[in-house]
Parts: structure tokens; C-alpha cells; sequence
């Protein structure tokens, strides 16, 4: 698959004036596979260069890190995570992974190991994280997929992490909306992605404010 990488670390947003600004100032980190690498197109069109661009707007001064790469793992991401956090220091981390985990059919209790592990690994260096869950077809077994999708919530609720449910609510059953492997979003859909994940993070980044 396609690796790719986009890393904004170093921009800060010259618009700091408070009264332009509805949202306090947050650095984020987000580590994922291809659905936050824009498999498929370019970064700049991916919903993550549209949240940093939401951010420019209404939190001025954040700074978005973008260290998704297509293909990722739950394993690989665990093991790049801790030089992530230490060299970035996020005041957010957003966890988008799994769905290659699922797909190659690996060990779901290992898969919500490295989840849980990630999280904790978050919350160890004073990060609020959110948790973005991912649903697999049902071809691969009804309890399979089944409980593929309650380990998030198992996660979360061991972690005491935000969770969204499903990252793709609204997107994965639409045809025209996902490109033409069934699994990863089009152009089209980048903003629908945002979308689902804003409302709660808008939440967490408010919860930041003094």
C-alpha cells in the first residue's frame, strides 16, 4: 500500500488575537493508517489538512501532526508512539487504527492490547486522547466483526478515553462516497470524515481551556 506521511509539527498560526478566536490554542497529534494519510489522493486534500485548517480559523495559534501512514498497524503505531509523544508533546492525541489489524484477521485481544497501551502511553504524557473506531465487513464472521467493533469501546471504557464509535458513520455504506477498493473514502468524503470526528473533539479542546 501507499506510505505516507505529513507532519505540520512546525506550523504555528500567526493569528493569535484572542478575540478572533472561539477555541483555546491545542497542539494535536494523530496517528493512524491510510484513512488519515489520504490513501488515494493528495494531503491537502485529506480531512486532516481540512482540520488544520478548521483550527487556523477557529483556534488560532494550534498545531496539527499528522503521523498516520497507509498500511499502519496497531503494533507498528505502538512501537513509533513513544518517540511521537516525546518529541511533539500534543496536548491531544487522536488514535485512528485498527482496520489493517482487522483485515489481515489478526488477534483481536492483541489488537486492543495495543490500543489500550497507546492510550495509556497518551494519557502518561498528560495527553487527552480520543479513541476513532473502525468497523470491518461483515465477511469476516459476524462474532469476528462483532467483536472487532466492542473493543474500542472495551478500550475506552477501561481507559476512561473519549471514543467515537465509527469514524466512517454515514461514508462506508455509500458506494459513491468510498473509492472503488470498499474501503477507503474518496475526495468527496474527506469533509463528512471531519465532520464525524470535530463534534468530539471540539469538546476535548474546550475541556483544555483554563
Amino acid at each position: 500500500m501507499l506510505c505516507a506521511a505529513l507532519c505540520i509539527s512546525g506550523t504555528v498560526y500567526a493569528n493569535t488575537d484572542p478575540a478572533e478566536s472561539s477555541l483555546p490554542a491545542s497542539k494535536v497529534l494523530i496517528i493512524g493508517d491510510s484513512i488519515s494519510a489520504a490513501y488515494g489522493m493528495s494531503l491537502a486534500e485529506g480531512w486532516v489538512a481540512l482540520l488544520q485548517a478548521r483550527l487556523t480559523s477557529a483556534a488560532p495559534g494550534s498545531q496539527v501532526v499528522n503521523a498516520s501512514i497507509s498500511g499502519e498497524t496497531s503494533a507498528g503505531a505502538a512501537a513509533r508512539l513513544p518517540g511521537l509523544l516525546q518529541k511533539h508533546q500534543p496536548d491531544i492525541l487522536l488514535i485512528e487504527l485498527g482496520g489493517n489489524d482487522g483485515l489481515r484477521g489478526y488477534p483481536l485481544k492483541r489488537l486492543r492490547q495495543n490500543l489500550q497501551n497507546m492510550v495509556e502511553m497518551g494519557q502518561a504524557s498528560k495527553a487527552a486522547v480520543l479513541l476513532l473506531g473502525m468497523e470491518i465487513p461483515p465477511n469476516y464472521g459476524e462474532r469476528y466483526t462483532r467483536e472487532f467493533r466492542e473493543g474500542y469501546q472495551r478500550v475506552a471504557e477501561a481507559t476512561g478515553c473519549q471514543l467515537l464509535p465509527f469514524m466512517l458513520a454515514g461514508i462506508a455504506t455509500e458506494p459513491e462516497l468510498m473509492q472503488a477498493d470498499g474501503i477507503h473514502p474518496r475526495v468527496t468524503a474527506q469533509a463528512m470524515l471531519l465532520e464525524n470526528v470535530w463534534p468530539a473533539l471540539q469538546a476535548i479542546i474546550i475541556g483544555l481551556a483554563p
